[in-house]
């Protein structure tokens, strides 16, 4: 799950992280009343769960109210396009007004917390080089970001704080403030269950102040049940609409760009795979739906009703490994959704395992218009042809 800057900001703070003054506004005049109690200058930053806003033109400094008013008239309800968005851009709806900072002299750099899936360990990662994309920098200068792994049976230790300071080149003085942001930092980054801690910039001002100028948080959807009040700063309108639907019914549901072949699965693994094998036949998934392990034959009614919401779909392959969800269970499922939502498009089923042969009988025997396979690789070959061939 993601939040908002000013949201992470405000998460940031609670945990002693040094963030500069803000306030969060939806209208022209709650911008302007917030530009009058923290005074001019202020910064006008869109909030849209993206990065690049400040290149796309939604980040701005006004120096009086009359500047404050016509940015905020500009920003809000435009559709911002960055490089995170892609085309179709994300449509503002609240502005986050916040105290302009003195930048003469100051200095910009990264931060970052993650979890490395390679050493199942997180990692803090900073560079002197803020403001940019991290990835620009890893690409063209590696030796430029500096790499802290933490053992998360000890937490992150005083001297990898230091060590990051001193490496980002600051004197002693300052490297013990940057130091207990760090700590700070990855303190919220545990306290709050989190997957990614970004701050671009981490600013070090020149009369000697370090604060988080920028940040980013994204939360472990698995951990959120210990968090409801994070929880509650959800904004449904940064996410795709059909995600949200699916998760109504505990349904695991990724749109794709520029594929036909909508794909139902039980399990990530078996979803990776089967776009694989969908790409590796010449085809190309338009999304993919994790009906999870458990589903019932209403879930997968609701399942197949958001795959086919998607206009791009052609054909559907279902692809389904019956250990704990059972292969009859699934056919019923399918079947009462082909009947009752009137499907169009072609059905291709793959399924192995817990009653199959009863599923597959099902299917047979139902009077609907599906295509059943053995193997993955004849299933994906049928779907494809099925959505128009290769493309």
């Amino acid at each position: 799950m993601k939040i908002h800057e000013y949201q992470a900001k405000a998460v940031l703070a609670q945990y002693g992280v040094p963030v500069p003054r803000g306030k969060v506004a939806y209208s022209v005049d709650e911008a302007l009343e917030a530009a009058k109690g923290l005074g001019l200058p202020v910064v006008v930053k869109a909030q849209i769960h993206a990065g690049g806003r400040g290149k796309g033109g939604g980040v701005k400094l006004a120096k009086s109210l009359d500047e404050c008013e016509a940015l905020a008239k500009t920003m809000l309800g435009m559709t911002l396009r960055t490089h995170q968005t892609g085309p179709e851009g994300r449509l503002v709806r609240r502005l986050l007004i916040e105290q302009g900072m003195d930048l003469q002299g100051a200095r910009e750099m990264y931060l970052a917390i993650l979890v490395d899936r390679g050493s199942g360990r997180p990692v803090f990662m900073a560079s002197t080089q803020g403001g940019m994309d991290i990835e620009e920098v890893a690409a063209k200068d590696p030796k430029a970001i500096l790499r802290e792994e933490i053992d998360p049976a000890v937490g992150f230790r005083a001297y990898q704080a230091r060590k990051l300071a001193f490496g980002l080149g600051l004197a002693p003085e300052l490297a013990a403030k940057a130091a207990a942001l760090f700590a700070s930092l990855y303190r919220a980054f545990e306290g709050s269950d989190a997957s990614l801690v970004e701050v671009n910039p981490f600013l070090v001002t020149r009369a000697g102040d370090v604060l988080a100028l920028d940040a980013k948080l994204s939360f472990d959807d698995n951990a959120l049940f210990r968090h409801p009040e994070l929880v509650e700063l959800r904004d449904f309108d940064e996410e795709e609409p059909l995600e949200v639907e699916a998760s109504k019914y505990s349904l695991n549901y990724i749109k794709l760009e520029g594929g036909s072949v909508g794909c139902m699965v039980n399990g990530a693994g078996l979803a990776m795979a089967t776009m694989d094998i969908i790409k590796l036949a010449g085809g190309s998934p338009a999304n993919f739906l994790d009906v999870g392990g458990g589903a019932s034959a209403d879930q997968i009614k609701n399942a197949f009703r958001i795959l086919l919401a998607d206009a791009d779909v052609r054909a559907v392959l279902i692809n389904i490994f019956g250990g704990i969800l059972r292969c009859d269970v699934l056919a019923e499922g399918v079947i009462a959704a082909v009947r009752d939502l009137s499907v169009k498009v072609p059905v291709v089923v793959r399924m192995k395992g817990n009653n199959e042969d009863k599923g597959r009988k099902m299917l047979q025997e139902s009077g609907l218009n599906f295509e059943t396979a053995e193997d993955m690789t004849a299933a994906a070959a049928k779907v494809v042809r099925a959505a128009g061939g290769a493309r």
